[in-house]
């Protein structure tokens, strides 16, 4: 067999190796996880927006046979608030949330005390037995609004957010127009089919603390309970089983994975927690919110000068892990794939009386893609161009890469690595039919219909460093097993990393199995979020599969008695390249040779494996096109998304199929922001979405079978494989098409200011276009 021959595994659509056991019912979720002896914890929370808490009797729950125990702030006291993991600010700091209301609470499901039972109904009829008395307190809910009082001497404005270059000044006193814009984007996040879970253990015969249903950034959330509890990270173990959806919701560190654990802690039983449906409607990260005043400076020709813009973020009642990390990646990224020869962006972090935020699919992109894309759209009109032209004339070229921003995101500077713009722009219009696409909506628009297309641009960020550990280890039955820091959210992280160990390696996939999430497996990781798996556990797999094969190879010659430039490993065979038959040894015989008490060979190291790790201080920029067709109801204002199209270079696919399902998920969570889901709240902070009968998301129904075209024209040249992310791409341009084609259906430009687009602002838009019909 020659090594020509060896199978080409990167760049395949093989199916994913997560879905057996799914497939199957053998999942392994939160809600599955059990052990003996076990208590359960429910959680007594806020029903006031804004308050004092007057006094929390916890003795009618206690006087329950059954109830084993119940806290309120006073009985974990003794326990830091929970700590910033990116994007640090250290004003920040006194806004932390401690894991039991302390003096006042800050939004409706703000923990004010717990109650661990016997079984989970007990513990919940018990929590209802907890007498809180909370002085009600004047809410603030708007957070461009004024400046309330957070506690003494802390105002609501918590922090500002400032990113610039260029001469604004200049730039604005020199233009041929001025544009000014004001757009909000409504609240939404995630909702995953499962909801949160945590399960603490604490064995005191190790003395070692676990934590069960752990996701995303396991092993920071290891460091940071180790922390808090005054323990090390070597008697601290997470472990994470699979994951019903992530989405940057889940996996952060919240008040209850605090209290479980440290409810294992202190009563010496395991303890376990499921968050119902409310719960998480009312307590898990929101996301999105906020208002941009923007204006743009602008040539006569359309091309921009500068753009300001002032926005203000509303994070709700408290700073969370991800502190100033949505804010700062909108004031980054707002410029997108265009030149702006100047800019600014100052974006206030404000407190509200609402659940706090996070980070949810293409944080700070969703928000500022929208604002930008309106203001290309504003500035077409302002012009009199299409809105495809207006991008064309003011898209950086690809002559320009490497493209420096002069900004900063995450801790790294942005430099855009690699880029076609405008190819990209034509292979979607291409992909969608523009120019026929034109001519039918005309002719549906003259028997009456109100038809429309938006496009949509934007530039994403991905693989954020700064490192990725990976060890892969084969064993005496020629099994290989990837251990890895990273964490899966659904994204098919084993899928992906076993096609790069493969291929690299020369090995069947079937062979390869992938470990993540378990921290006691691997020293360090830093998880799965920022779209970074790919790029840099990817890489990593790829370097320690090329110093295994190395180290297998050098062996094998040893033993064989030939050249290791002569071998190659072909699924999991050692050949001889020149395709001449004699003696021949397998994978499995090297690690059987190898092993721990065999007479080593090579370089006398016990065991088949190798470690690599992976460092980068950049992000790679993935980008994408955007194409929405849509029609408008006259009667209802409903808005039917009748095509969507999603164009997306990628750099280098790993599995297609794979980046495709990313894709047309992220467009559903998009559609889901652009018309249906926000958390409103009435005038006293009293969240009126906390069934799914009030928060709607869209079904197969709305969401239209998107069209997705994967280009590669620009690898990134910051990793060997090229390799950029594909998690956000889906999501991050869908509100700013959609805005786009229900004006253009309305035949009003600038009509669309805010998301989600309600069908009541739809018919208002309608009815006034009907207002002004000339009479016949």
């Amino acid at each position: 067999m020659s090594a020509s021959a060896k199978p080409a595994l990167i760049g395949q659509s093989v199916t994913r190796k997560e879905d057996g056991p799914l497939l199957r019912g053998q999942g392994r979720f939160a809600a599955d996880i059990n052990f003996p002896n076990q208590l359960y914890m429910r959680v007594v929370r806020s029903t006031y927006a804004h308050g004092r808490i007057v006094s929390v009797d916890l003795a009618p729950a206690l006087a329950i046979a059954g109830v084993v125990a119940a806290w309120s702030f006073q009985d974990v006291a003794d326990i830091p608030p929970i700590d910033f993991r990116l994007t640090r600010l250290e004003q920040l700091a006194a806004y932390r949330q401690t894991i039991l209301a302390k003096d006042k609470v800050r939004y409706v499901g703000d923990p004010v005390a717990v109650v661990f039972a016997e079984d989970p109904y007990l513990a919940e009829d018990a929590a209802e037995h907890v007498a809180v008395e909370i002085e009600e307190l004047p809410v603030i809910l708007q957070a461009d609004g004024d400046i309330g009082e957070f506690r003494d001497g802390l105002h609501t404005e918590t922090a500002l957010i400032e990113k610039s270059y260029g001469d604004l000044d200049s730039a604005f006193a020199s233009a041929d127009a001025v544009i000014d814009l004001a757009l909000s984007i409504g609240r939404h996040s995630g909702v995953p089919m499962e909801t949160r879970g945590a399960i603490g253990r604490y064995i005191v015969e190790t003395d070692m603390l676990e934590m069960y249903g752990a996701a995303k950034v396991p092993h920071w959330n290891r460091d940071q309970l180790a922390k808090m509890f005054g323990r090390t990270a070597a008697n601290t173990n997470l472990f994470e089983g699979h994951v019903g959806g992530g989405f940057g919701i889940r996996g952060e560190m919240y008040p209850e994975d605090v209290l479980v654990c440290l409810a294992a802690l202190r009563l010496g039983r395991p303890v376990k927690w499921i968050e119902d449906r409310r719960e998480h409607l009312i307590a898990a990260n929101h996301s999105r919110q906020q208002t941009h005043y923007i204006r743009a400076a602008i040539d006569r020709d359309g091309n921009i000068l500068a753009i300001d813009d002032e926005f203000f973020h509303d994070q709700g009642g408290y700073m969370r892990t991800h502190a100033a990390t949505v804010p700062d990646l909108t004031a980054a990224m707002l410029p997108g794939p265009y030149r702006i020869p100047a800019y600014r962006a100052r974006g206030h972090i404000r407190l509200t009386n609402k659940t706090p935020g996070g980070t949810y699919r293409a944080p700070g992109r969703y928000e500022s893609t929208f604002v930008r894309e309106r203001l290309l759209d504003a500035v077409a009109a302002k012009v009199g161009i299409d809105g495809v032209e207006v991008r064309r004339r003011n898209l950086i070229p690809t002559g320009e890469m490497p493209f420096t921003r002069a900004l900063e995101t995450l801790g790294t500077d942005i430099v855009l690595d690699s880029g076609d713009y405008a190819k990209l722009l034509d292979t979607a219009l291409d992909g969608i039919g523009w120019a026929p696409l034109q001519a039918q909506i005309a002719e549906r628009r003259k028997a009456g219909e109100l038809v429309g297309a938006g496009i949509g641009m934007f530039v994403e960020k991905s693989g954020l460093g700064p490192f990725d550990d990976v060890c892969i280890t084969v064993g005496i039955d020629g099994k290989v097993e990837v251990v890895t820091g990273t964490a899966s959210v659904g994204q098919g992280v084993e899928t992906v990393i076993a096609q790069i160990c493969a291929e690299k390696l020369g090995v069947s996939y079937d062979t390869v199995s992938v470990i993540h999430g378990q921290t006691d497996r691997i020293a360090r990781g830093l998880g799965a979020f920022a779209s970074r798996v790919s790029v840099m556990t990817g890489e990593a797999t790829r370097q320690a599969a090329l110093k295994l094969r190395d180290k297998a190879l050098a062996a094998a010659a040893e033993l064989m008695q030939l050249p290791a430039d002569q071998l190659d490993i072909v699924d999991g065979e050692i050949i001889r390249l020149d395709g001449s038959t004699g003696p021949s040894m397998s994978l499995a015989e090297i690690a059987k040779a190898l092993a721990p008490g065999s007479n080593h060979v090579g370089d006398n190291v016990p065991g088949l494996f190798a470690e690599a790790s992976f460092e980068s201080k950049h992000m790679t920029y993935p980008y994408g096109v955007h194409v929405a067709v849509v029609s408008l109801a006259r009667d209802t204002g409903g808005v039917l998304v009748e095509r969507y199209l999603v164009a997306y270079d990628i750099g280098k696919a790993i599995n297609p199929m794979l980046v495709e399902g990313q894709i047309v998920g992220g467009v559903a969570q998009g559609l889901g922001g652009a018309l249906y889901e926000e958390f409103s709240y009435d005038d006293r902070g009293e969240p009126l979405a906390v069934t799914f009968a009030d928060y709607l998301m869209p079904t197969a129904r709305e969401v239209p079978d998107v069209e997705v075209i994967i280009t590669e024209d620009a690898p990134s040249p910051l990793n060997p494989m090229g390799l950029k992310g594909a998690g956000e791409g889906g999501a991050n341009a869908v509100g700013a098409a959609i805005a786009a084609a229900i004006d253009d259906a309305l035949g009003l430009p600038g009509a669309i200011t805010k998301l989600p687009v309600s069908p009541q602002r739809v018919k208002e838009l309608i009815n006034s276009l009907m207002a002004n019909e000339p009479k016949l």
